[in-house]
């Protein structure tokens, strides 16, 4: 998964709470954060100022923050978005000695792949089943559709809407 999925997530959790979408600076803000830009070589991307980049900066954090229903900074955001998304993020300034999931936020950079070369195991097979019935609740408060929600995590119709009747 790419910065441009990421960025997708958020803006569609985002629109699910406030029914707006992210313009392209919070984007900008979102994306260098993952990279550990400070807010000066953001605004530099924009042409901003430093000030206006960091009050908006400031709304957005505290924007994700509401979304989330837990603080949002800086220096948490991987982490946040991790654990609201089931993502895990690279963190690229250290390089491929630290790859700590799928997400590559740097573009000059492979995304790491899980090793397929063992078939899954029945185990492995029900314990990622279980997994995506877990974030079907989830996911429904960021409301999104059944139908979404199939689609998104390879599912059927089906299987989605039992998870309801199940409740």
């Amino acid at each position: 998964m790419d910065i441009h999925e990421v960025l997708q997530f958020v803006d569609k959790v985002v629109y699910a709470k406030t029914g707006k979408c992210l313009n392209d600076l919070q984007r900008g803000i979102i994306e260098g954060t993952l990279k550990q830009q400070k807010y000066a070589e953001i605004a530099d991307t924009y042409r901003l100022t430093q000030g206006h980049v960091k009050d908006v900066g400031y709304e957005l954090l505290q924007m994700l923050s509401d979304t989330f229903g837990e603080p949002v900074e800086k220096g948490n955001l991987k982490s946040v978005l991790d654990r609201q998304g089931n993502l895990n993020i690279w963190d690229c300034t250290i390089g491929n000695s630290n790859i700590i999931g799928y997400i590559n936020v740097c573009s000059d950079r492979p995304t790491a792949t899980p090793d397929e070369s063992q078939p899954p195991t029945p185990d492995l097979r029900r314990d990622k089943h279980l997994a995506k019935i877990e974030t079907i609740a989830k996911l429904r408060q960021f409301g999104l559709s059944d139908e979404q929600i199939a689609e998104s995590l390879e599912l059927t119709l089906d299987e989605v809407k039992q998870v309801d009747s199940e409740g």
